[in-house]
């Protein structure tokens, strides 16, 4: 197959040079060994073997941002990106390491005390400590203020009752970061971030792994929480009523790496596709040989260009300290919406193997289709967007 990698032919960037071009192939190498052949099977037991998580953080691709002190690998989101791009240009996009690697750990590192930090990120360097984050409920979604789960204090200990649903590593997570009302009066201010080890915890009950349109082989569930007992000491920040704006603080980190997962599919789709319609013959000649693929192939590649220039750019930003909460939101919004239309264009170039499931790019529509709406939907980005103006 063409390098997905290489399709666009453009230049790499000075972020992805040296270390993170290695990393790249590394972790490319990993997903296409490890994961790709088991994927059929993990596509059906809808998630991926925790042993291929143990075997993810032995290859050092866990954890890859967080500080060499803490069992990371000392790097920086460009790192993240490597690895997720590597798992996008595979196919294997149900291996949930990106929000472990880029979301839950992050929270740790920036929010959590030195015996925390100490405590927890090795552990999820080597995959002893699978990570989640909930929190959307039945009847909360992207309106972070209005979470019903409660904390209440009662000694050195919280007592944590509601419920959660669509969080991504559900199943496997055994180290869940729970967006909790320690005090429901004050609204967002009255928002905290409690952790809970699951395998150390009573009151904890996983609900069935949820029967999704696409990416089966991440586990994605409902939590329930009854009476569960938790440390006051598991609380992130140095005291109550942080959680909103600990949260808003890393959005932006975690809509750019939607548009890291979407870019990558992008790329993959494209490859697939120009692969394909060299191949495919229709009236005595290559489906590439007619103006009309020429011309949604040439539109594709061009609006791909633009994906991977303006993605790029943000990778840099952020990896400066620049990346502002509005260009995160566009980067997410459009690169999704972009993602959705070049994946549905290429599929239909595929004629009616595009719907045969033997068919990657059958695989791809299921799976795109999320990214518009999971880290906030798309209308929430413009909403935000349309603030700033």
């Amino acid at each position: 197959m063409t390098n997905p990698a290489e399709i666009l032919g453009l230049p790499k960037p000075a972020w992805a040079a040296d270390e993170v071009g290695m990393l790249y192939d590394m972790a490319h190498r990993f997903m296409s060994e490890e994961i790709a052949p088991r994927y059929d099977e993990f596509e059906k037991n809808e998630m991926v073997d925790r042993e291929c998580w143990l075997k993810a953080g032995a290859a050092g691709l866990l954890c890859a941002s967080m500080p060499e002190e803490y069992g990371g690998s000392g790097g920086t989101f460009a790192h993240e990106s490597a690895i997720i791009e590597a798992i996008g240009h595979v196919g294997v996009d149900g291996f949930g390491i990106g929000l472990h690697n880029s979301i839950v750990a992050p929270y740790i590192l920036h929010y959590g005390s030195e015996e925390q930090k100490k405590k927890w990120l090795p552990k999820l360097a080597t995959g002893e400590l699978i990570g989640a984050i909930a929190m959307t409920e039945p009847g909360a979604g992207s309106d972070l203020q209005g979470v019903k789960t409660r904390a209440e204090k009662d000694g050195n200990q919280y007592k944590v009752n509601g419920s959660k649903t669509f969080i991504t590593n559900g199943q496997l997570a055994n180290f869940i970061i729970i967006v909790t009302k320690t005090d429901p009066e004050k609204g967002a201010k009255g928002t905290s971030l409690i952790v809970v080890e699951t395998d150390e915890v009573e009151g904890f009950e996983r609900g069935r792994n949820l029967d999704k349109i696409g990416l089966k082989a991440n586990d994605t569930s409902e939590l329930f929480f009854n009476d569960m007992r938790v440390p006051t000491s598991n609380l992130l920040g140095h005291e109550e009523g942080q959680g909103f704006v600990q949260l808003m603080q890393q959005l932006p980190q975690e809509r750019l790496q939607i548009g890291t997962g979407a870019i990558a599919m992008i790329e993959r789709a494209l490859a697939l596709t120009i692969d394909y319609v060299k191949e495919r013959k229709a009236f005595g000649k290559a489906i590439i040989d007619f103006q009309n693929t020429q011309f949604k192939l040439a539109e594709l590649k061009t609006e791909a260009t633009i994906g991977r220039v303006f993605y790029n750019d943000c990778v840099a930003r952020h990896i400066n300290g620049g990346l502002d909460p509005v260009t995160a939101s566009m980067a997410k919004y459009w690169l999704s919406d972009l993602q959705g239309k070049v994946v549905d264009e290429c599929l239909q170039l595929h004629g009616g193997y595009g719907y045969m499931n033997e068919y990657p790019i059958a695989r791809m529509f299921r799976d795109a289709r999320v990214q518009r709406i999971y880290g906030g939907t798309n209308e929430i980005m413009k909403l935000l967007i349309g603030r700033s103006l």
